[in-house]
């Protein structure tokens, strides 16, 4: 006979599945931004203001929940607020398109030229992150998860530095590698434990080691270390984000003591869940630019049920989604999820009156 599993909250569901621990039936969970032009409209929150301003940045961040259904909460929309805080320039863009870092400009060109500002964390582009999850903890209490976002130092690297340049750094001196990543780390660490003291109840880390540029040799030397450092120092459930095909490092990323990697869907999930075999949630991996932007709802319903038949925890999108994404394709996900567990239940039923 299947257990029962008492109805759980949004909150409750997500952060059980973070732990591996039973639920009620799989949270739909948005480590990255869903934010979309649609849903600006919507919340009259449009970017570049909902990056900047923490009432916008809330307002637009809560559409997750309360219009398409998903269990989380993710305000940080962008992968550039930290480095806005340590001074590299800012393409803000507008409500169509991502900002992004100017990253011909670097404001570091040596390893010894790292300067950390005391309190950069006062920026206003890192207050803003802080404060909107306040609002956003205050609005919805214990009621669903609300996800921070904390960018580790290979991409604070890649900011900072030009990805250019600090990839050829990792090829000719990886002294200087490992020292800046060594420097840039702190920055990981005040910025998540920041956002766990205004409300997050859990930490997105992504750390671009993507696939195309980083090989799995390369994690295994300059990253799992340090990513086991992250979950031990901050005392929340993590979810490594990692662009690419990277099943190759997932046997690694198992090891770090993160609760969850959220993947791409260059790996598919039953490849994936046999490579991290039971050591890490995992939080996955509808494709974005071909099915949620591109295709129909029966084709995201699709990529739904495959994760989900093979014991994928978390479903999500793969990553940030195309800003012109449908409302409609991204409601799909969680009206999915919820058809493939009552369809079990019927089957499990069916299968107990023949016995």
């Amino acid at each position: 006979m299947v257990e029962q599993i008492p109805s759980m909250t949004s909150r409750q569901r997500v952060l059980a599945a973070l732990r591996r621990q039973p639920v009620d039936r799989t949270p739909v969970c948005n480590p990255t931004s869903i934010a979309t032009v649609e849903l600006m409209d919507l919340a009259d929150a449009p970017f570049p203001d909902a990056n900047r301003q923490p009432e916008f940045m809330a307002r637009l961040a809560a559409t997750g929940y309360t219009e398409l259904g998903f269990d989380s909460i993710m305000p940080v929309f962008s992968i550039i607020q930290e480095s806005s805080a340590l001074g590299c320039k800012i393409q803000w863009e507008q409500k169509d398109n991502w900002p992004t870092v100017r990253m011909r400009e670097p404001i570091y060109l040596k390893p010894s030229d790292i300067h950390i500002p005391e309190d950069w964390i006062e920026h206003p582009d890192a207050q803003c992150v802080l404060k909107a999850i306040r609002i956003l903890r205050r609005e919805f209490g214990e009621e669903v998860a609300i996800i921070g976002k904390t960018m580790g130092p290979w991409s604070l690297g890649y900011h900072t530095f030009g990805v250019e340049n600090f990839l050829l750094m990792s090829l000719d001196s990886p002294s200087d590698t490992k020292y800046c990543l060594d420097q840039l780390k702190r920055v990981t660490i005040e910025f998540g434990l920041a956002q766990l003291e205004a409300g997050a109840d859990a930490l997105t880390l992504p750390d671009h080691a993507t696939g195309d540029l980083v090989s799995a040799e390369y994690y295994a030397r300059y990253l799992k270390d340090l990513h086991q450092e992250f979950a031990e120092t901050i005392p929340a459930p993590l979810i490594l984000h990692i662009c690419g095909r990277t099943v190759d490092r997932m046997p690694y990323i198992a090891e770090t003591g993160m609760a969850a990697f959220h993947f791409d869907s260059k790996n598919s999930p039953a490849e994936a869940m046999a490579a991290v075999n039971g050591k890490i949630a995992l939080v996955g991996n509808i494709n974005n630019p071909e099915t949620l932007f591109a295709k129909s709802p029966e084709d995201v319903r699709r990529e739904v049920y495959a994760n989900l038949e093979a014991g994928v925890q978390l479903i999500g999108p793969e990553c940030a989604i195309p800003l012109q994404t449908t409302i409609e394709n991204l409601k799909e996900i969680p009206k999915a999820v919820k058809d493939w567990h009552r369809e079990r239940t019927l089957r499990n039923s069916h299968h107990g009156r023949i016995e």
